[in-house]
């Protein structure tokens, strides 16, 4: 086996990165660490898109870890995911397993492998009282005098824009000094696929999760004490669906807004790990294939070079 630390598999949202990395964990009996940044909350199921089937090989389950480890509405950062990283890719290291991360939020997926210094901010509420009436525009170019916005998601809301602007006070007044971890000599896969064909998988698989009850799903959340608030921060589904129940928006525009957000945000995906590319980061690109027995063959006849299977 070669000298890595990490095996790590990203691209773009229904590129099927998930059940690729769970054949190729399935080849190499190990396990997979997620890095979507929305996954880690429970019962937000059907809008991150769980599929915890695809975690079952022949009838063998692939543990899997940093799913469902927090309740919905709760705020979980970058700084607290590099740390819950960490905790698990010893923990597998320790049991002589070669960790797989698995996932498509650039920045979290990015913070490991390079090792990111990050530090936990602290709530502003002087800063957030300031901000409580500024528009969204106001608050992106509030945001923009700070930093080039490679990503968008930070002003997806005001509630997100405030807390960008405060993270970015913060680091202005308590520079950096080191990193608190390595950055990590991980195989790095990118699953890419065609942007006809990823558009078609994303409008399909809308459609399928709003019959497979995404507004329901949502609806029990807020009957829970989640503040609409809340959910809507965590954007996409949970923003336009939360929208919806609350009479915001028509299913129509329900329905074609959240579309065009999500074909929006894999093309950000793909901006992003093209920009870790040029940044240094080198990743193998395959094919996305729908068809699992090509995707366990994908999976067998990449790791065979590098790990000597037979």
């Amino acid at each position: 086996m070669k000298n890595y630390d990490l095996i790590t598999i990203i691209g773009p949202t229904a590129s099927g990165k998930t059940a690729f990395a769970c054949h190729l964990a399935h080849t190499l009996h190990t396990e997979i660490i997620s890095g979507d940044s929305r996954q880690i909350y429970r019962s937000m199921d059907i809008g991150t898109g769980k599929d915890l089937s695809d975690y079952v090989i022949n009838g063998k389950n692939i543990p899997y870890h940093l799913i469902d480890i927090r309740e919905a509405g709760d705020k979980y950062n970058i700084f607290e995911y590099q740390h819950d990283f960490y905790n698990v890719y010893t923990e597998i290291k320790n049991r002589d397993k070669l960790p797989i991360l698995c996932g498509g939020s650039g920045l979290y997926v990015e913070s490991v492998l390079r090792g990111y210094s990050l530090v936990n901010v602290p709530e502003n509420k002087e800063l957030r009282s300031k901000y409580a009436d500024y528009s969204l525009q106001a608050l992106t170019e509030i945001l923009e005098s700070y930093k080039t916005l490679h990503n968008k998601t930070d002003v997806d809301t005001a509630q997100r824009a405030i807390r960008a602007i405060e993270i970015e006070e913060y680091k202005k007044a308590h520079p950096l000094e080191q990193n608190e971890f390595p950055p990590l000599n991980s195989l790095v896969i990118g699953v890419d696929i065609d942007r006809e064909l990823r558009r078609k998988k994303i409008s399909k698989r809308l459609k399928a999760r709003l019959e497979d009850g995404m507004i329901e799903e949502i609806k029990d959340i807020l009957s829970q004490g989640v503040k609409p608030d809340d959910l809507i921060y965590y954007g996409l589904e949970y923003k336009y669906v939360t929208l919806y129940v609350l009479g915001q928006l028509s299913y129509e525009d329900m329905y074609s807004q959240l579309e065009i957000a999500i074909h929006q945000f894999a093309k950000r995906q793909m901006t992003f790990f093209r920009k870790m590319e040029k940044d240094g980061v080198k990743i193998n690109w395959i094919e996305a294939a729908e068809d699992r027995a090509l995707v366990k063959q994908q999976a067998f006849d990449l790791a065979t070079p590098y790990f000597n299977l037979k």
